[in-house]
């Protein structure tokens, strides 16, 4: 026999080991994880649902779903074991401690009330002087290019008249053909 017509058989015998040999070492590395679980382990379910590891037995695990609501699962339903910084984080919205600068990191305001102070500097100025005052504002930050918006209800009024007038035109056996 030609070892080139062998060639084909080859590299596919060789390509179904190596698929074989990584989704074997996967269910290796998911079983080495459900069997490290231990009580007060965070972890999240296949569905998604985050819980915490209350006992754990050999086909099965008991999760505290919420405070005082314990449910039985199957060990395999484990997704995943996360790490306490991580289940808090995610469940709790505890954030773990950084040891980041302040000085680095920066500030979000909660409100816009500090992103207009420029045009809040005079109490008394009407909203054309503190309109300018913020488009001098944003002259200095270099958006010159700003657009604004009129949201008035003027613009909507026209816009359904416009529209109910076009309804009313189909109805009618017109069309919108350009």
């Amino acid at each position: 026999m030609n070892p080139v017509t062998l060639l084909p058989f080859i590299v596919l015998i060789g390509a179904m080991f190596l698929m074989t040999r990584s989704a074997k070492n996967k269910q290796r590395q998911a079983q080495q994880m459900r069997n490290d679980m231990h009580p007060g382990t965070g972890v999240r379910t296949i569905g998604g649902m985050y819980a915490t590891v209350k006992e754990v037995h050999d086909e099965t695990v008991l999760l505290e779903v919420a405070p005082g609501v314990h449910a039985i699962y199957a060990k395999n339903a484990v997704g995943a074991v996360l790490e306490d910084a991580e289940y808090n984080r995610i469940v709790h919205g505890i954030e773990p401690d950084e040891d980041v600068d302040a000085a680095d990191t920066p500030v979000v305001p909660d409100d816009a009330s500090s992103l207009t102070e420029a045009a809040d500097a005079g109490d008394g100025d009407s909203s054309d002087d503190k309109a300018d005052a913020a488009d001098e504002a944003d002259e200095k930050a270099g958006k010159t290019d700003v657009k604004k918006i009129d949201l008035g209800k003027d613009d909507a009024a026209a816009d359904a008249t416009t529209a109910s007038t076009s309804e009313d035109e189909k109805r009618d056996g017109g069309t919108d053909a350009k």
